[in-house]
């Protein structure tokens, strides 16, 4: 019986050994990347994902490149910027040398001013997670809590390459994490934050052709170009002659209508606007001021 009973167990071994032998490879078909193209400032770091096809490839092991490590380097899908230019980071397979890649570009870091307390970028956001490249740069303009930019020039697209606006209400009482367009180490304002800034003073004025305001004096001074803004239907409007800059401050009465900051020629101040239209951002730091 007991001889039975190994024989049994060693023919089951030696199945199971051959079945493992007689599996077959599943080979790579290609690969790709989360993002297609990032905006970095220097010192700020960004992590790619990279996806091996199929899904069940017997080998997904991956190798990474920088085509400019003064600008940028990557490990482990790991990018960090390193002085403002552009590179282009290539993931490839290490079965079929498949590859994908990414344009990255790094513009100087965004240091900041500190007005009453409270350390201002001098640029607006422009695509989710970058800042313009100029502080008279208009950016583009944001829905309250919705994560999608959208031109502020005609012909109208989205930060995603969309072209339908859209004129739903966003939802939640406040400005969520997920939705915060601000690069990494900055964030929304609050309404308490903007009317500190107001109080500082300010002055209409043109920035290399561009009018706005500026807020504070001297070296602790941010220009917020009048960008204008989208309406409910997607238009622009107040194009050169209006400001407005959403807080992450919902209104307690009117849910529908969140704070923000409003100027324009004759005017500063602070106001709540429908959820719907497009405006600006402008961040503060995250960081000890």
């Amino acid at each position: 019986m007991k001889k039975t009973f190994l024989k049994i167990t060693v023919l089951a071994v030696l199945l199971l050994i051959v079945a493992i032998g007689c599996k077959k490879d599943v080979f790579v078909t290609g690969v790709t990347l989360d993002k297609d193209n990032i905006t970095l400032a220097v010192g700020a770091t960004e992590t790619l994902t990279a996806t091996v096809l199929p899904h069940d490839a017997t080998n997904k092991a991956v190798s990474w490149t920088s085509s400019n490590t003064v600008v940028v380097t990557v490990e482990n899908g790991v990018v960090t910027a390193k002085e403002a230019g552009t590179a282009t980071i290539t993931v490839t397979t290490e079965d079929g040398n498949y590859t994908a890649t990414c344009a990255v570009t790094v513009i100087p870091a965004e240091v900041g001013v500190v007005i009453n307390g409270v350390r201002w970028s001098t640029r607006n956001v422009a695509a989710p997670g970058t800042f313009a490249a100029n502080p008279e740069d208009a950016g583009m303009f944001y829905q309250w809590n919705r994560n999608v930019g959208w031109s502020s020039t005609d012909p109208m697209v989205n930060s995603n390459g969309g072209t339908t606006w859209d004129s739903s209400i966003p939802t939640s009482n406040s400005w969520e994490k997920a939705n915060d367009p601000c690069p990494t180490g900055w964030r929304m304002p609050t309404l308490e934050e903007q009317q500190s800034l107001s109080a500082a003073g300010s002055e209409w004025t043109t920035e290399n052709g561009v009018n706005g305001r500026i807020f504070g004096s001297g070296e602790t001074a941010v220009f917020l170009p009048a960008a204008g803004g989208r309406d409910g239907s997607g238009a622009l409007y107040g194009v050169g002659s209006k400001g407005r800059y959403w807080s992450g401050t919902p209104h307690p009465d009117t849910r529908e209508h969140p704070f923000g900051m409003d100027f324009n020629e004759g005017h500063a101040g602070t106001f709540n606007y429908p959820r719907s239209l497009g405006i600006s951002v402008r961040c503060i730091s995250e960081l000890i001021r």
